[in-house]
């Protein structure tokens, strides 16, 4: 039995081979042309109107506004297959009418996708991996299908294996926990790196070995001739090859969940010549861009999938290579990593099996099925992704930027995370940044609009953004211009000590498109904004958050 057997009805490339798939995608491309003639039919695909709307002077207002972003991004008209999911797969956004612009939060899942999940389990008898038994035997055969999805998707060449984990915290905390620092070792991280990747500082300092900062630039990412500079100082004491006297591990972010920065690859190449080992956090890189592990291969990668495809949550992966968890050493062992254990007494034999080893107890047997059907759907549209995202937001961020009080003509907001500097053209082309924006709301005269306030109000229209610091402290510090600030902070201090101590609220506002964006979602962001430059629309909605907070005590900001 197979999960891909029931994933037939899910999207055309589903159980086609990884030749028969990139086939399919250079057909979209190449008979674009064509497909170009029968442009008005394919119109109904691409408008952006909400069917149940019950406003026709909204709808009609939205299909204008529509009509003048498709005359400046023509490019656009191109990812008409991802309108087409939105109606079949997201038809729950519009019947809510709710706007989600938190995809670096977590991606919606397509309700194919949990459909036919639904359906294969409902079917299928799975027991426990740790058994011989039928339903065991299926469960580990799923769990094989499964890490070859992902080896695949990865494009990851022989010598790479996958552990299944809780998310991607967990797959790097598993690399943190188990390398070997020691003193004369060193750690390596970006400053704009999510707090997962920080925490591995612990685990470090502990053992004795050096943790080195990359500096953030003010738009976020690093700055790579003063990388280069720093892996070299700092690189592994003897030979070409990683040391075994003094490892040394180098974690790159991919791509930054605040700054929107995207950090070259290539820096992982040029710290494995210098002897480092390498670990990748492409929890925020892998949701819209294409990594190939064969041309990049980087020693670990940790990745969540409910951030690629929005289900299953709970289940993350290490996809690593072999030869580099022969490095790493497990400070404990527990159900199902081992062979053998001696009780009472000290002796413990690992499993055979090298990858069991670093899977704790039992996986999530139940939901690997949908991993395998939910990158078979994802491979379908990730081609058209950072063409469709990079228009989107190029229109989100300049309209923005445009905008302005309707009192005093002071700008409404200040936009601190990094912008793309191109637009992309054809499909298949790579952006040079994510798809988030960050950015902090004025007033008409010109002061920072609480964070609470702002993620208050866009709820009540009924819009789900992120507000706070997002679990990246040293991103949020390098684009807010706090650097100084927390170079300051002293043991014990507490989030409203800072906040106190720099006099507003830390954080930004944070939206971010992804795989079931739409314009119509980036015209509803624009028209909360503009209700936030209307003096009378924005005294309204302070007066409802300032009563709300005294009814309900006072309305937190986002962190995560």
């Amino acid at each position: 039995m197979t999960a891909w057997s029931s994933q037939e009805s899910l999207h055309s490339g589903a159980g086609t081979s990884s030749t028969s798939t990139a086939a399919s995608r250079t057909s979209v491309s190449v008979t674009y042309e064509k497909e170009k003639a029968a442009s008005v039919a394919q119109e109904t695909l691409v408008r952006p109107d909400d069917e149940d709307s019950h406003d026709p002077t909204s709808t009609a207002e939205l299909n204008a506004a529509f009509a003048t972003f498709l005359d400046a991004y023509p490019e656009y008209r191109q990812t008409w297959i991802i309108d087409s999911l939105r109606r079949s797969d997201y038809a729950r956004l519009a019947r809510t009418e709710e706007t989600y612009v938190d995809y670096m939060g977590g991606a919606l899942f397509p309700e194919s996708l949990v459909q036919v999940h639904a359906d294969f389990i409902s079917r299928a008898v799975m027991g426990n991996t740790h058994s011989v038994s039928n339903s065991s035997q299926t469960s580990s055969d799923l769990a094989a299908e499964a890490r070859a999805a992902v080896l695949n998707f990865f494009d990851a060449p022989k010598g790479y294996t996958v552990i299944f984990t809780a998310n991607a915290t967990a797959a790097l905390k598993l690399v943190g926990e188990s390398f070997p620092f020691r003193e004369g070792g060193c750690y390596v991280l970006g400053a704009d790196s999510h707090n997962s990747v920080n925490g591995i500082r612990r685990f470090a300092t502990q053992a004795g070995a050096n943790v080195h900062y990359l500096r953030s630039q003010s738009h976020g990412g690093l700055d790579i001739e003063e990388t280069h500079t720093v892996l070299t100082q700092n690189k592994p004491s003897s030979s070409s090859k990683p040391s075994s006297s003094s490892p040394c591990l180098f974690a790159l972010t991919g791509l930054s969940n605040i700054s929107n920065s995207k950090n070259p690859l290539s820096l992982i190449q040029f710290a494995k010549h210098l002897g480092y080992h390498t670990l990748l956090d492409a929890a925020a890189l892998a949701p819209t861009t294409k990594i190939s592990l064969s041309a990049t291969p980087v020693d670990a990668m940790a990745v969540s999938f409910y951030k690629m495809f929005g289900f299953p949550t709970g289940v993350g992966a290490l996809v690593v290579r072999e030869d580099f968890l022969r490095v790493l050493n497990r400070p404990w062992f527990a159900g199902g990593t081992v062979d053998v254990v001696q009780v009472p007494g000290t002796l413990v034999t690992m499993a055979g099996d090298l990858r069991e080893q670093f899977e704790d107890g039992t996986i999530n047997y139940l939901s690997l099925p949908a991993i395998s059907h939910g990158l078979c759907f994802l491979s379908t549209y990730l081609p058209f992704l950072p063409l469709r995202l990079t228009a989107l937001t190029h229109c989100l961020a300049s309209t923005l930027l445009d905008l302005r009080h309707d009192t005093t003509k002071k700008p409404v907001v200040h936009i601190l995370s990094r912008l793309p500097n191109r637009r992309l053209k054809h499909i298949g082309d790579h952006s040079d940044t994510g798809s988030t924006v960050s950015l902090l709301f004025l007033d008409a005269d010109g002061n920072m609009l609480p964070n609470s306030f702002i993620e208050f109000a866009a709820a009540r229209r009924n819009i789900s953004l992120r507000t706070g610091c997002v679990c990246n402290p040293g991103g949020a510090a390098a684009i807010l211009g706090l650097q100084d600030d927390m170079a300051l902070l002293e043991s014990g201090v507490t989030l409203k000590d800072f906040e106190s101590h720099v006099g507003h609220e830390l954080g930004v506002v944070r939206i971010s498109l992804g795989l079931a964006s739409s314009f119509a979602d980036v015209w509803k962001v624009l028209k909360f904004a503009t209700a936030i430059a209307t003096r009378s629309e924005r005294a309204r909605l302070m007066a409802e958050w300032k009563l709300y907070r005294k009814e309900n005590g006072r309305c937190g900001h986002g962190s995560h």
